[in-house]
């Protein structure tokens, strides 16, 4: 094995260093998603690039064979999770994952300042990275489009869960900063785990196992991105309570998920998220991400 480049994710940091972070995280993401159109949710290299997906798209040679059973259940699971096949329930887990994140960024959207409003550099980079966030949820339906799902409605969670995404943004930073950044961990433990399941799933479909890994990749190397830019807001005592978090979290989301557990070992998704440090990142994913210096050797 070869020597570590990357410090982990949970490395000191100092006031400084994360001062000078931002500046470069803000450099990288302007030119990492192009423009921001701020009416429409969206970056302009990311909607080409999701373009580019649509005009060239690939389906499954061989359909669902029960396409009802995803219909019945991606919204709120009324079977039996375990009389599913594995496939629709790695979908209807997506859809899931996807409509979480796609509410906590309605939430958050309406709360942060624009970017007219936007006067420190942080406050900018929360505008682009929730239209990043836009992007993904219009990365994860054009996964199940793949997958022949063309029927999809987003619909919203329970009043009570839109409530507390609604006031998740509201808090103060030392109160929001160090769950948003367990979260956003969360996520790319959450893809990675994905990534090997389409390898499991679809290898008679190497058309669409393909495609969905590109789809998850461009989804993968923002969030890889996002997890250092939401670990620069955390100073040496949030660090410590975000790994602390970790298990808690995890367990509570996932929870909410059933077909997450059914297809993953969250106790190795648990172990996954307290012990990242960039290293297992692919070279191909590093060279279009973002790491914060300090977790660098």
């Amino acid at each position: 094995m070869g020597l570590s480049k990357y410090r982990s994710i949970f490395s000191a940091s100092t006031g400084q260093e994360r001062i000078e972070n931002f500046e470069n995280y803000w450099t990288f993401t302007q030119q990492h998603g192009g423009q921001l159109l701020e009416a429409e949710q969206d970056l302009a290299k990311k909607r080409a690039r999701l373009q580019y997906f649509k005009d060239h798209p690939v389906r499954l040679r061989k359909p669902l064979a029960n396409p009802d059973a995803f219909y019945r259940n991606y919204v709120t699971m009324k079977d039996d999770p375990k009389s599913l096949d594995q496939l629709t329930l790695m979908l209807t887990g997506i859809y899931k994952f996807a409509r979480h994140e796609w509410v906590g960024i309605k939430a958050a959207w309406d709360v942060v300042p624009d970017m007219a409003n936007s006067h420190s550099v942080e406050d900018k980079i929360s505008r682009v990275h929730l239209a990043e966030e836009f992007c993904h949820w219009r990365l994860f339906d054009e996964m199940l489009r793949t997958c022949g799902l063309d029927q999809v409605k987003w619909e919203p969670l329970t009043p009570v869960k839109e409530w507390i995404y609604q006031q998740f943004p509201r808090l103060p930073g030392f109160l929001m900063d160090t769950p948003a950044f367990v979260t956003e961990l969360m996520g790319v433990t959450y893809y990675f785990h994905l990534h090997r399941l389409f390898d499991d799933l679809l290898h008679d479909e190497p058309e669409v196992r393909d495609r969905l890994k590109e789809l998850l990749d461009e989804i993968t190397i923002d969030e890889i991105a996002h997890v250092g830019q939401r670990r620069n807001f955390i100073g040496p005592i949030g660090i410590w309570i975000s790994r602390q978090l970790v298990k808690p979290f995890y367990t509570l989301f996932f929870k909410d998920i059933p077909e997450i557990g059914l297809l993953f070992d969250i106790n190795k998704m648990i172990k996954h998220g307290e012990a990242f440090d960039f290293n297992e990142v692919p070279d191909y994913m590093v060279a279009r991400t973002w790491i914060p210096s300090y977790c660098k050797v």
